[in-house]
């Protein structure tokens, strides 16, 4: 092994904080992500916060936004922008009660516009909130046993847990270790609590890491005062479902399990979709596998990854700084052995399993306990009331009346789960009444579709998404008709940018915005989620994405294999090379 993965340092968290980046400074200096946020809330003058102090909302699960729709506009009328606020919610697994989806849904009313999104790490962002309430929503939601700690910002971010349309005895045990991660990994400033809920102190005690990867500082026994070098994802999956896309986390948990009891989890490492445009140094890539663990070892394992990115990462170039490029730059077995020596015992070998989708099966299902569960198609995520489709209400009705518990998938759509059979009548009324969740007619490109929110909201959009991507769909829809393909199961991603939050870079067909109205075009993901795919066409606009989709779906159409998926079929035609080393460093 190169000697050199092991001795440099020069980029990491032992060396001074003047020889590392700004954002690196900022946190140590900031007590504990507190910063001047008062200070920024109580200004009257601006509807903003200062930039310092946005970052450091991050922290606490909110990023400070404008409408990119009326930007231009405000400029030429030398106004500031029309600052206002996206806010995530903490929701490891994507489990919500019914009484909790109400209070979420008064709260989206009085301050969100009447709008609700379902993000694709299994939880719920508000969009418009405006800054004098952001105390009362946090509040409130406090109220409902829910908060934003840690949803954005660097650190652990919300954890992922497969949702099993059966609801299985072995889901609701990898959910509970989901459940517990997600409390094991939140950092424990009270600065939350104060800034927040005006408390002095937070309710009840937080567990400490492991004594061998703490930093032996007492606020943030985990973390330190410089918390990560950027956000780190963990997500559980359970097989053969792959709708957590768990090779794209940073670190992943595969649950294993022996008579339907969950017995422990093979492990993943260095996953992640990001890139910067036009910087072929920054690159999406698949986890690796390291070895298995049982299920009472997860959060000595969790700690363990965890430090070796907190101590190794890159905090000088932050677009080098997750985890993924931390596992290329030193090696995947050197990160095995950190880890190992960290655990103080060896990772055991993988335990063989299959993925074989990573979507979502619509529609009604009957669980093991003879309960029924209802997948429903959100087109993007997106909760509102149209004249169409009043999704907004439909949701909120149902809520009303249902004894069951709400599950959101990591493809934004929404479980109505543990429906008692005599309750689905009552039940399936205000599905039709609100015309929520159809999906009969629309085709399985369009079921296997999701979009990031882009415009008007994203700061980082470079096009349009989740507002186009609908419409592109239903010219595609046409092509598909030609060719008897309406009703193929493929995976089409959109993002407005080459961030990925939409995971487009392991889709069948992946867009990433570079300009408005044009987007790189991308082939030949894994059905599953198990494969990169490779940039087709590059800066290109509609007419040209639906050229290239009329040719390679035409061309599938005549010539596709007994259940060959499209990727697949698009690798074996060569319209693209198969990317094998599980990381993509440039488009060929």
């Amino acid at each position: 092994m190169d000697p050199h993965k092991e001795t440099d340092r020069s980029r990491d968290r032992s060396q001074p904080l003047e020889n590392l980046g700004p954002d690196e400074t900022l946190k140590a200096t900031s007590d504990y992500l507190r910063g001047t946020i008062e200070q920024s809330l109580a200004d009257e003058i601006t509807a903003g916060v200062a930039e310092s102090d946005n970052k450091l909302l991050k922290f606490h699960g909110m990023y400070q936004q404008d409408d990119r729709d009326i930007r231009d506009e405000r400029r030429r009328q030398k106004l500031e922008p029309e600052y206002t606020f996206m806010v995530r919610l903490r929701l490891p697994g994507g489990v919500v009660s019914p009484s909790q989806w109400l209070s979420i849904d008064d709260l989206a009313r009085r301050f969100g516009r009447d709008s609700l999104r379902l993000t694709t790490r299994q939880t719920f962002q508000y969009h418009y909130i405006e800054r004098q309430n952001l105390k009362t929503l946090l509040q409130d939601l406090r109220d409902a046993v829910i908060d934003t700690k840690a949803a954005c910002g660097d650190d652990s971010r919300g954890v992922m847990s497969t949702v099993n349309p059966h609801l299985s005895a072995l889901h609701g045990q990898v959910y509970a270790v989901a459940s517990e991660a997600s409390d094991h990994a939140v950092h424990r400033t009270t600065g939350y609590e104060e800034i927040w809920y005006q408390e002095e102190r937070p309710a009840g005690e937080k567990k400490a890491p492991l004594k061998q990867v703490a930093t032996g500082d007492e606020t943030e026994p985990f973390y330190g005062k410089t918390y990560m070098p950027r956000k780190f994802k963990i997500g559980f999956a359970v097989p053969p479902s792959n709708d957590i896309d768990v090779y794209s986390q940073d670190l992943g948990f595969v649950a294993v399990a022996e008579q339907g009891e969950l017995k422990g989890f093979n492990v993943m490492i260095g996953g992640g979709m990001g890139r910067t445009d036009r910087a072929p140094e920054t690159y999406p890539r698949l986890a690796d596998l390291i070895g298995y663990v049982d299920a009472d070892q997860v959060i000595p394992v969790i700690d363990a990854v965890m430090s070796v990115q907190r101590d190794f990462g890159d905090r000088v170039n932050r677009a080098h700084a997750r985890f993924k490029y931390t596992v290329d730059d030193k090696g995947v077995e050197w990160i095995k052995a950190e880890i190992e020596n960290r655990l103080g015992f060896e990772l055991g070998p993988v335990s063989p399993f299959e993925f074989t989708s990573n979507g979502d099966p619509l529609g009604w299902v009957e669980g093991e306990d003879g309960r029924e569960h209802c997948t429903l198609f959100i087109q993007n995520g997106r909760l509102v009331n149209r004249p169409d489709s009043a999704l907004l209400d439909g949701m909120r009705a149902l809520a009303e009346i249902h004894k069951g518990t709400f599950l959101l998938t990591p493809n934004q759509n929404v479980i109505v789960a543990d429906v008692e059979p005599e309750d689905r009548p009552a039940i399936e009324a205000i599905m039709k009444e609100h015309r929520l969740g159809e999906f009969e007619g629309a085709s399985g490109l369009r079921r296997n579709s999701m979009a990031c929110v882009a415009f008007p909201t994203c700061a980082l959009a470079m096009a349009e998404s989740e507002r186009y991507l609908p419409e592109l769909l239903t010219k595609v829809e046409e092509i598909l008709d030609r060719h008897g393909l309406t009703d193929d199961p493929i995976t089409i991603r959109m993002t407005g940018c080459p961030n990925g939050c939409a995971r487009p870079y392991i889709s069948e067909i992946g867009l990433t915005g570079r300009a408005p109205g044009k987007y790189n075009l991308y082939f030949g993901g894994g059905f599953h989620g198990q494969r990169l795919n490779r940039m087709y066409l590059e800066n290109v606009g509609e007419e040209a994405i639906l050229e290239a989709l009329e040719e390679t779906l035409g061309h599938y159409a005549r010539e596709r294999r007994p259940d060959e998926p499209f990727g697949d079929f698009t690798i074996r035609a060569g319209y693209v090379t198969e990317v094998k080393e599980g990381r993509l460093f440039s488009a060929p």
